[in-house]
């Protein structure tokens, strides 16, 4: 049976009321800064659920969710930047000769459309590169090497486009949003609680997709293609939707992550970036939606506390992870926490949900 995470005991949803209560009480006791890098974890926690659906439960390892992610910020970057140039041209257009704001600039003005092209940009790149992929049957390392391509394609873009982009140098220097000020105490608590909403929120939409009919057909798909398309479903086509919805929460992501951090640039959209998202939900066990969350949040946190002791540490701390996880956590921490209880159980500490049912059965018929 697919190892899949279920919230179906009384246990393990009072547990889930006690989280979420503690998160819900972060701010009374977190520092500004504290409180807001938690939010940043939550919303790198939202990618991590997006990159959970395809490649936990669709099979697809995709290494370009950097892309999706920096879409989503760039576009809520722009409009922040344009409301704080006010009538003038942003300053990196000034510095690189520009006279006039780009026609395509001028969209992000409105909040609206800035959000929806933040989810709707990085859902339709997704959504055309699953079509021309999964139709043509490219899956597995080559897929893998192809978002990975995608990556670098558009940073060098990114980067070369510097009159539009701001280059290397990325998107900064806005500090309101809907006149508050976005680094003062009350906006911090305020973006926390809309980024711990949408977290919920993205979970619930996701667990019921995997539940569902949809998820069903998907998960068989991961596991043998050729028999559901013997069965007269298309594999590509389900595929195509999950990466779609992938891509989206990524762009969501991206938008959340620039609220919280006030800097967007093209080295957070490239390819070790990228190769950490995948490692997140590697840690907290894959194929699991929770354990994306765990892992992203974990995996940030940790990388926080090293990199403020150690700065040079980190990336020997990342690629140890990968060693460790490959060889003794293949199914990560969610797993490990299974195996325990598992083990619990077999031994006589607690009995599971299915001996509790057969027990009530046999007194019932007996």
């Amino acid at each position: 049976m697919p190892f899949i995470n279920r919230l179906g005991t009384r246990g393990q949803r009072i547990a889930w009321g006690v989280v979420l209560i503690l998160m819900s009480l972060a701010p009374l006791v977190s520092t500004e800064f504290r409180l807001s890098l938690l939010a940043k974890f939550l919303a790198l926690a939202i990618l991590a659920i997006g990159l959970d659906l395809i490649w936990g439960y669709g099979g697809v390892l995709s290494l370009g969710h950097g892309v999706f992610f920096g879409l989503g910020a760039y576009a809520m970057a722009m409009y922040l930047k344009l409301q704080a140039s006010g009538s003038a041209l942003p300053d990196f257009m000034v510095w690189n000769s520009v006279t006039e704001l780009p026609w395509f600039w001028a969209i992000f003005r409105s909040f609206p459309a800035a959000f929806l092209l933040g989810i709707l940009l990085p859902g339709l790149l997704a959504f055309l590169l699953g079509l021309f992929t999964f139709r043509n049957r490219i899956t597995g390392v080559y897929f893998t090497i192809l978002t990975q391509a995608l990556v670098m394609i558009m940073v060098t873009l990114f980067v070369g486009k510097q009159e539009w982009t701001g280059g290397t140098n990325g998107l900064t220097g806005y500090h309101h949003i809907f006149g508050m000020e976005l680094h003062r105490p009350s906006t911090t608590i305020i973006l926390y609680y809309v980024t711990l909403l949408i977290l919920v929120l993205s979970y619930v939409l996701c667990k019921r997709v995997v539940r569902s009919r949809f998820g069903q057909v998907l998960e068989a798909a991961r596991d043998g293609e050729n028999r559901v398309r013997f069965l007269g479903y298309d594999p590509a086509w389900y595929k195509t939707m999950a990466f779609t919805l992938s891509g989206a929460l990524a762009g969501l992501a991206g938008m959340l992550f620039v609220l919280q951090v006030g800097i967007i640039s093209p080295s957070m959209m490239g390819i070790v970036p990228s190769i950490e998202m995948v490692l997140w939900v590697a840690l907290g066990g894959r194929g699991t939606l929770v354990g994306a969350m765990i892992g992203a949040v974990v995996l940030n946190a940790a990388k926080t506390g090293i990199s403020e002791a150690y700065p040079e540490g980190w990336l020997f701390v990342m690629g140890g992870l990968f060693v460790a996880i490959v060889l003794f956590m293949p199914k990560g921490l969610v797993g490990v926490y299974h195996s325990i209880t598992g083990m619990w159980v077999r031994k006589g500490g607690v009995p599971d949900g299915k001996s509790v049912r057969k027990r009530k059965h046999k007194q019932a018929t007996s």
